[in-house]
Parts: C-alpha cells; structure tokens; sequence
C-alpha cells in the first residue's frame, strides 16, 4: 500500500474514521519514474498531517516541511521529496487501526483489506 492511498482511506461507516493509524509494518522502497506535474496536482487532495503521521508511524526519515510549502508546484526539490514519500515507499505488510473504534484492518502482500 502506497501512502499516497493511504492518505486517501477511511474506516468504513465511522463519521471519524480517518486517519488510520499504521501499525506493526513491513515497509519496502521501491523507486518509480519521477512524474513532478502529477505529484503537484496531488498536493491540494492531500491531508498534509495525516501524511506526516504516517511517516511517524512507519519510523521514515524525510525532509518534507510541516505545511505545504506556498511554491510548491515550482519547488522540484519539495516534489521529489514528496514523490518518494508517497509512491516509492510501500507498506508491504501490518495493519490499519481506525482512530474511532480500534477496528484493525490488515495489509496483505502490499493490499490493505478494509472488510
């Protein structure tokens, strides 16, 4: 499960259900072709803290800022950066926990089961 997915999961039927929480993962790098035009578009459907979250949960060192930066769209480095956070780093295996109810759902082979 990439993180860019992640940031875009909820608990199913929980008014207050995301962000899920990431626990006991397996987590693999796994380097992709870096597309900048795609990862600026992403940026304004991104909950920012709940991504920064999710790195704290994984334990993954990164250099992204605490707010988006203003010039985001023309800051390359910012976009790499943030590109390799979101789709180059995979949780290959572990669990979701939903904030509201503690359900855990598990990642399977990179596949997060929300049932």
């Amino acid at each position: 499960m990439k993180l860019l997915t992640h940031n875009m999961l909820t608990s199913p039927g929980n008014a207050r259900g995301f962000p899920l929480k990431i626990e006991e993962a397996t987590v693999e790098e796994v380097v992709t072709d870096f597309n900048g035009e795609f990862i600026a578009r992403m940026v304004g459907k991104l909950e920012w803290q709940a991504l920064l979250g999710a790195l704290r949960d994984l334990g993954v060192a990164h250099q992204l800022p605490n707010a988006v930066p203003d010039n985001h769209a023309e800051d390359e480095a910012f976009l790499k950066g943030l590109h390799h956070v979101l789709v180059e780093i995979e949780v290959m295996e572990g669990q979701l926990v939903c904030p509201e109810t503690n359900k855990k759902f598990p990642i399977k082979g990179g596949i997060p089961s929300m049932i």
